[in-house]
């Protein structure tokens, strides 16, 4: 029950992570230094989906469910909800690309408009 628990924390870590950066820029709206987070966090995030690799998150979750003695994603709602955003099923390289592009093309657009405004 406890690793059900932690695997679905993981997996509401990980969506958190992925907002993060896609619209982390945002932050600085607000919180100026947040950008000394975001920055990294985006530039994982496109790593990740250009070089083809998998966060160590989703292992990490997957090795916790199995020991809840789950095999796979079961009915529960985290896992019915969210596991498909995070884990598509038609996941390709090519798509791993296109969200790297999207991922840029977001952060490019924020900041850039943070610049205009001098915000930045």
């Amino acid at each position: 029950m406890v690793a059900l628990i932690l695997a679905d924390a993981v997996l509401l870590l990980h969506l958190a992570f992925v907002l993060f950066v896609l619209f982390g820029g945002l932050l600085a709206l607000k919180w100026p230094n947040a950008i000394w987070l975001h920055l990294p966090a985006a530039a994982w995030g496109v790593f990740v989906e250009f070089s083809g690799w998998v966060c160590p998150l989703t292992p990490l979750e997957i090795r916790l469910r199995e020991q809840s003695g789950a095999s796979g994603y079961t009915g529960d709602f985290i896992g019915h909800y969210l596991q498909a955003l995070l884990y598509p099923e038609a996941l390709t390289p090519q798509i791993q690309l296109i969200l790297g592009v999207v991922v840029v093309g977001v952060n490019v657009t924020i900041y850039g408009w943070l610049w205009r405004t001098n915000r930045l």
